[in-house]
């Protein structure tokens, strides 16, 4: 899956100071232009405008959706979760 540099930098700041593990699997991750927003985020989906649209700008790729909130909680379960096990 190819990602953007700056979906990447972005996910970066939210993994380290954006995201609340919830449950299990759900997590609540801030919005990176928006301080008064954020998204319910699993490990395959997002609520936010970007991941509703992935498959309309990239239709008949086979990509899988994806956005920057979802890049957070991956490198954050990775990076900060390990950490606490």
């Amino acid at each position: 899956m190819s990602v953007s540099a700056n979906t990447i930098k972005k996910a970066k700041m939210l993994a380290k100071n954006g995201v609340i593990k919830i449950e299990d699997d759900l997590y609540q991750v801030k919005s990176s232009s928006d301080p008064a927003k954020s998204y319910f985020v699993t490990s395959d989906s997002c609520e936010c405008e970007g991941f509703k649209n992935f498959y309309k700008l990239h239709h008949g790729k086979g990509l899988k959706a994806n956005c920057s909130h979802l890049e957070a909680i991956r490198i954050y379960k990775k990076t900060y979760e390990s950490d606490l096990k």
